[in-house]
């Protein structure tokens, strides 16, 4: 028996998450069984906590789409008992049961082994949303954007993606610019590295100038909507934006070809739930050499299975700053 937040639906729709004590044998298929230390709060998992968004397939329900741990028993030959592994995206906590248990049982194609100096808790403070912003990192530098070309932007900068994204950029001596709406953010964001604090209302107002004056040298986007549509126009000749969210909604608002047939300008999007696994890898690995392990701990808020319910509905209130580390032995 093994403690898992269950998440059910009662007759007339609403759900309700408890911690309860289950059996191995409601795990669901899968070759390799985890051994679950830690896991974290995305805002997946508050939509699937909670009424599910529209990604829960069936319930019960077994949320987290992250977890790290050790493989306790496996029956693919890649890893035996006792292996550190991480897992993220798959659609793990969503059509397939989570990190939100001590156990876990997963397809052995879906998990990553955990690379040297890096530990289950280190990852969890990482998790999906460090690990996309290490991909956004990359797509970056993999276009051509090095630390002389000038500041880089980062939108939705005190969220976890945007976090873990200022203190990557930081540490790899680039001059990072991090946007926010909160304004007592701002020493925090300055903690992680950011260099310059740009109010979101200086970026979210529709203007239907085609282009504006030159700023930013790249970009880790996490909003769309009108603040993308003016980021765009803000943006050096031959330079990228990374666009890894839509908080601010799915369209690019006020956004016109402008800024892609004049200035050539990249909009690359990222993707980390179908991630291939060689760059997986290679992006767990530049985490372990390029995240400043102090600038993670700064982020991380400790949690417990218990807490999840009502962190699930504050990420959902853009109420959670930082990484959520969830202690699932707690």
């Amino acid at each position: 028996m093994f403690k898992a937040l269950i998440v059910e639906k009662d007759d007339d729709g609403k759900t309700h998450a408890s911690v309860q004590e289950i059996g191995e044998d409601r795990l669901p298929e899968g070759e390799v069984t985890v051994a679950v230390q830690y896991s974290t709060v995305n805002y997946k998992d508050g939509l699937c906590v909670g009424p599910g968004g529209g990604l829960v397939r069936s319930y019960p329900h077994v949320p987290g789409i992250d977890f790290a741990g050790t493989v306790e028993r496996s029956s693919d030959a890649r890893y035996k008992p006792g292996d550190r592994v991480v897992l993220t995206g798959w659609r793990v906590g969503e059509a397939h049961w989570g990190g939100y248990a001590q156990k876990a049982r997963v397809k052995a194609d879906w998990l990553v082994p955990l690379p040297e100096g890096l530990d289950a808790r280190a990852a969890m403070a990482v998790g999906t949303a460090g690990f996309t912003a290490m991909l956004a990192v990359m797509a970056l530098q993999d276009h051509g954007m090095t630390p002389g070309d000038g500041p880089v932007l980062v939108t939705g900068a005190a969220g976890g993606v945007g976090s873990v994204a200022v203190a990557i950029l930081a540490n790899l001596g680039f001059e990072v610019a991090a946007v926010t709406g909160r304004a007592e953010q701002a020493e925090y964001l300055r903690g992680l590295g950011a260099s310059e604090i740009v109010p979101r209302e200086e970026l979210t107002e529709v203007t239907r100038k085609p282009l504006e004056s030159e700023r930013w040298s790249g970009c880790v986007d996490a909003v769309a909507g009108a603040m993308l549509g003016r980021v765009l126009k803000q943006m050096k000749y031959g330079s990228s934006v990374a666009a890894i969210g839509l908080a601010g909604g799915a369209a690019i608002d006020g956004a016109l070809i402008t800024p892609f047939i004049l200035r050539g300008v990249n909009l690359l999007g990222i993707d980390s739930v179908m991630q291939p696994y060689d760059n997986r890898v290679r992006a767990w690995q530049r985490i372990a050499s390029d995240l400043p392990m102090d600038k993670l701990e700064a982020m991380i808020q400790p949690a417990t299975l218990a807490d999840l319910p009502q962190l699930g509905a504050d990420i959902l209130k853009g109420q959670v700053r930082g990484r959520v580390v969830v202690d699932v032995n707690a």
